[in-house]
């Protein structure tokens, strides 16, 4: 069944503007247009069984670096997308946190940096090293 008419009611918090030009609504809060109260942020855990994986930032906290990744020489390179800034936790080992107002751009640099760390032509169930999303969620907290 179709629904041809509808009404909500939504509260708006204090410091968020809005502003209605004919079909379009613009939000602006102190974080921009997107994610304009919170923001959102993952955090990824680098999993390894036998060689260390090691996570630099570099670039202006835009170009994540991976080395060490299965004993490779190689150093594996992922520029992370603009908007997004990217930071090694200080709380947690072998953690990278992402954190931006764009819920798409966080979750495409988490993809790029998890689709880095593949391993091909082995066993998947075995070789279970890799850098994997641990947490999804905000930067600040909800006052509730």
């Amino acid at each position: 069944m179709k629904t041809i008419l509808s009404n909500q009611t939504i509260d708006i918090p204090e410091n968020v503007d809005i502003t209605l030009k004919g079909r379009r609504v613009i939000v602006k809060g102190p974080r921009g247009t997107l994610g304009v109260t919170l923001g959102f942020g993952y955090n990824m855990r680098s999993v390894y069984a036998h060689f260390p994986t090691n996570v630099v930032i570099q670039e202006n906290r835009s170009l994540v670096e991976i080395r060490n990744f299965l004993d490779e020489k190689y150093i594996r390179r992922v520029q992370v997308r603009t908007g997004v800034a990217c930071s090694v936790s200080q709380a947690h080992k072998d953690e990278l946190i992402l954190e931006g107002n764009d819920i798409e751009l966080v979750s495409n640099s988490a993809a790029l940096i998890q689709q880095a760390t593949t391993v091909k032509n082995k066993d998947i169930r075995k070789f279970l090293d890799g850098i994997y999303v641990s947490k999804k969620g905000t930067v600040q907290q909800a006052d509730e």
